[in-house]
């Protein structure tokens, strides 16, 4: 759907990387996340990596307000036609 994406974690009171402990407050592509049966990706957004998603996981901090920017790069033609769009980010217990 694209050749590249990337999802990167923003402090909500500064705008700036989240300050998470991890080299890059982002996640892409070239970081090879373990991708679902069906090609999707899940990401997950917590300040502890879920045991065995180490690979899909951006560090948050616990008690701090963030955001997130999902860019895509060269988006291709299902993503301007909207026969294909990223989940929304779910809240999960």
């Amino acid at each position: 759907m694209v050749n590249f994406w990337s999802a990167t974690v923003y402090d909500a009171n500064t705008a700036s990387g989240l300050d998470n402990g991890q080299p890059f407050p982002s996640l892409n592509m070239m970081d090879k996340p373990a991708k679902n049966p069906d090609e999707s990706i899940d990401i997950y957004f917590v300040p502890k990596a879920p045991a065995g998603k180490e690979k899909n996981w951006l560090a948050t901090v616990e008690g701090k307000g963030y955001f997130v920017i999902f860019r895509l790069y060269s988006p291709k033609k299902e993503f301007f036609d909207k026969t294909w769009k990223p989940d929304d980010i779910k809240k999960m217990n």
